[in-house]
């Protein structure tokens, strides 16, 4: 009999966050696939075999599963880390500078040695390049803050700085890199209507400090 394991519904309150206030959030331990790069993802070339990559390796681990665990869970959505080696310089102004991590959530159930056969069927079946670079990995935030934007990547910035300043008003700082979770296709979506949980790792300030 096959089992269903529904990460969407299990995490609705980590991946529909209102987009009209800034929720506070603490995000627990997962294991994700992951992949590097950096430059602007507008106009790199390794951004697109990245999300190639990525996505072969959730669909071959998902197809495997099924098949030889009888348990059957959604491919979730892609989620993008962003940073620069300075913060302080970070603006959506300065892709070029930008280094990315590209990333998507695998259920408990994928552990080391699936994930390492399911990767060599898949460099034996697709040929994509870039599956030598993915790797499964677990990423923990902890304490966020987060929002939901809808419309265009290009015109996130406002939306960035209120989850920014709604962090500092609590007596947070930020910390860690700016994570945003790509709930649209943009292929498919009108830019307008394009949603993207925006969030960003946060740590409380001790009082008198």
């Amino acid at each position: 009999m096959l089992k269903k394991i529904d990460l969407k519904k299990d995490l609705k309150y980590l991946y529909q966050p209102s987009p009209a206030e800034v929720e506070l959030v603490r995000v627990p331990k997962f294991n994700f696939l992951m992949i590097d790069g950096e430059g602007d993802p507008n106009n790199s070339p390794s951004f697109q075999e990245a999300v190639q990559a990525l996505y072969t390796m959730a669909y071959t681990l998902k197809f495997m599963v099924k098949r030889e665990k009888s348990i059957e869970y959604p491919v979730m959505a892609l989620d993008g880390l962003w940073w620069m080696d300075d913060m302080s310089r970070f603006s959506m102004e300065n892709r070029a500078a930008w280094r990315w991590t590209l990333m998507i959530l695998q259920p408990a159930v994928i552990t080391k040695s699936l994930f390492a056969k399911a990767l060599k069927q898949a460099k034996e079946k697709k040929g994509i390049p870039a599956l030598v670079n993915v790797r499964l990995e677990p990423y923990s935030e902890g304490l966020s803050v987060q929002i939901m934007y809808v419309g265009p990547y290009a015109d996130e910035g406002p939306t960035i700085q209120k989850l920014h300043a709604v962090a500092r008003e609590r007596g947070c700082e930020l910390r860690g890199k700016h994570h945003e979770i790509y709930l649209g296709d943009p292929r498919k979506s009108k830019p307008e209507r394009l949603k993207t949980v925006v969030r960003q790792p946060i740590h409380k300030i001790r009082s008198g400090s």
